[in-house]
């Protein structure tokens, strides 16, 4: 990966984007995108885009959501303990004895999920350990409420406090990979078209909130009206222990960038990204769809009359938690399979089966 790409996937990550908190990557990302977009557009949502050759055809969205699962504070006790709650699917069972920040108007709180020692559990307590959220809650250092409400306020968003660190073989760990690789992968396909002739219109969306229900991807993909839309998001690796590969396939981080099957999957287009997988030297992995995808390309299949709709995938293993792992080479090849699609994609197109 290049200096100026692995500097910007660093710095997405860095910063916290819970749903409906996504601000502070959506700087970094616009910044990013002007370099190589011809216009760079923010919606009230904060759906931000940048648009390559707006007037072309066909009009292909890309979407990569920007949003991370988070934790919100609900309430501060009379101690200045606070309770909260999940915003996303957040694996309650990983949260106890976590560091945390609290992002706040007054900068980032730095706190603990407080766990009971294990000298002093029971036997249930240890073989059972806390399911439910609000059996925690976070020690900020406060003497009282009054103290803790100083620096929090209810409705502040945290995540957990663990960063990005590069492992071996081009493995990379972080929070949050799902899905800023989403968003990192869209913006460098703006970069790797950038003085390439094509006639397609690009729309390479890092999307909001989708964590929540796909919020981002319906209403930017309502708005920008494409007639493609191919979702960039992770996909589950089975090369790790206790993943049952008749559940979800045989994926290998580092196999190559995953393309999905199935009736959320437009199948013209998904033959054209096969194709394009192969006149870009690109290896990739198919993987089962027998549902409605949980991703932007349910969507944007969805919106208006219906989209031909398309979902590539970077392998990820120990999806939301905070220690995700991923390819680094794969999220390369992505945006290269999708380049390369964009690149070999004919004005009169059809996409009808």
């Amino acid at each position: 990966m290049n200096a100026a790409s692995m500097k910007f996937l660093k710095a997405i990550l860095a910063q916290p984007s819970p749903s409906g908190y996504e601000q502070p990557v959506g700087k970094i990302v616009r910044s990013y995108m002007k370099k190589y977009a011809d216009k760079v557009e923010t919606d009230v949502h904060g759906n931000t885009w940048g648009l390559l050759n707006e007037t072309g055809r066909p009009r292909v969205m890309l979407a990569g959501h920007c949003d991370e699962i988070g934790l919100m504070v609900t309430y501060i006790n009379d101690n200045g303990f606070i309770a909260f709650a999940a915003v996303g699917g957040v694996n309650v069972p990983l949260l106890q004895g976590s560091r945390i920040n609290i992002h706040t108007r007054k900068g980032d709180i730095p706190g603990v999920i407080a766990v009971k020692p294990l000298h002093l559990m029971t036997q249930e307590e240890r073989d059972k350990g806390k399911s439910k959220i609000s059996d925690l809650w976070i020690d900020i250092g406060a003497k009282d409420k009054k103290d803790a409400e100083k620096v929090v306020e209810i409705g502040d968003v945290a995540t957990i406090d663990t960063g990005f660190a590069e492992l071996r073989n081009g493995l990379a760990a972080g929070r949050g990979f799902d899905d800023r690789i989403g968003s990192f992968v869209v913006a460098e396909v703006l970069r790797l078209l950038q003085g390439k002739k094509f006639p397609a219109a690009v729309f390479s969306v890092a999307t909001v909130q989708e964590e929540l229900g796909l919020r981002g991807a319906r209403t930017s993909a309502f708005g920008l009206d494409p007639d493609v839309g191919i979702a960039v998001d992770v996909g589950f690796a089975s090369d790790c222990p206790d993943v049952n590969k008749s559940m979800v396939g045989d994926i290998k981080l580092g196999g190559g960038p995953i393309v999905g099957r199935g009736p959320n999957i437009n199948p013209v287009l998904g033959d054209l990204l096969e194709k394009a997988a192969k006149k870009a030297r690109v290896k990739i992995q198919i993987q089962a769809e027998p549902r409605a995808t949980g991703t932007d390309a349910n969507a944007m299949q969805i919106t208006r009359e219906g989209k031909a709709a398309a979902l590539v995938s970077i392998p990820n293993r120990y999806m939301h938690s905070p220690a995700e792992v991923i390819s680094l080479k794969d999220a390369e090849n992505a945006a290269k399979l999708i380049a390369q699609f964009i690149i070999d994609l004919k004005p009169t197109q059809k996409f009808i089966p």
